[in-house]
């Protein structure tokens, strides 16, 4: 059977048969696949996918879900490549409606050492695109056995972190694709997402 990789390296690459696949598999397959596309593949696929499927916050955190939500990760780096994104809705009278909040959750040794990387999610300007801002950080945690909020020019997360922010694009129902910004610069730096099942 066809996978992801194999897809991605055709001559043609096509959305609609990518999305239809990934949107077949279950969530370990899905996840194992993902996490099989490596660099060049990952640029391919983000550029292929600027406006294929728009997105809105509710793809990131589904609306009837209340709850944190994991989107399980495989980026370009060198090194540390797994990682996950942990979104959820704010909730109480300091909530506002139109963003997320998250952080990155990592291996014990990167949360302690880099930091926890916290975020504010919101939509991008480009329509049908998401924004993961580490340019703003949540007023407090929003579930207390979240890692203590740091700044993003603490620890070695300023070289990882400050001043960045990350443009999420649709590929299906649970994969995202992104790229890595910085002072408005694209970088040379590409990540795919897969949002873990909800209840």
């Amino acid at each position: 059977m066809t996978n992801m990789s194999e897809i991605l390296s055709g001559a043609d690459l096509d959305l609609t048969a990518l999305s239809a696949h990934l949107n077949r598999l279950g969530h370990a397959q899905r996840l194992a696949e993902c996490r099989s596309v490596g660099r060049a593949a990952q640029r391919r696929l983000y550029d292929a996918a600027e406006g294929f499927m728009p997105i809105g916050l509710d793809f990131v955190v589904p609306a009837e879900e209340s709850g944190e939500v994991v989107h399980h990760g495989k980026n370009s780096l060198p090194a540390f490549t797994h990682f996950a994104k942990v979104f959820i809705r704010p909730q109480g009278e300091d909530a506002p409606s139109d963003e997320l909040w998250g952080y990155n959750r990592g291996s014990g040794f990167v949360e302690s050492v880099v930091g926890p990387g916290y975020f504010i999610t919101h939509l991008h300007e480009v329509e049908g695109e998401v924004l993961v801002n580490y340019l703003r950080v949540p007023p407090r945690k929003p579930v207390d056995a979240w890692p203590d909020i740091l700044p993003n020019s603490a620890r070695l997360s300023r070289f990882v972190y400050n001043g960045t922010q990350d443009i999420l694009r649709g590929v299906s129902e649970h994969v995202s694709i992104g790229r890595a910004t910085k002072g408005g610069s694209d970088m040379d730096a590409w990540f795919l997402l897969c949002r873990e099942p909800t209840s």
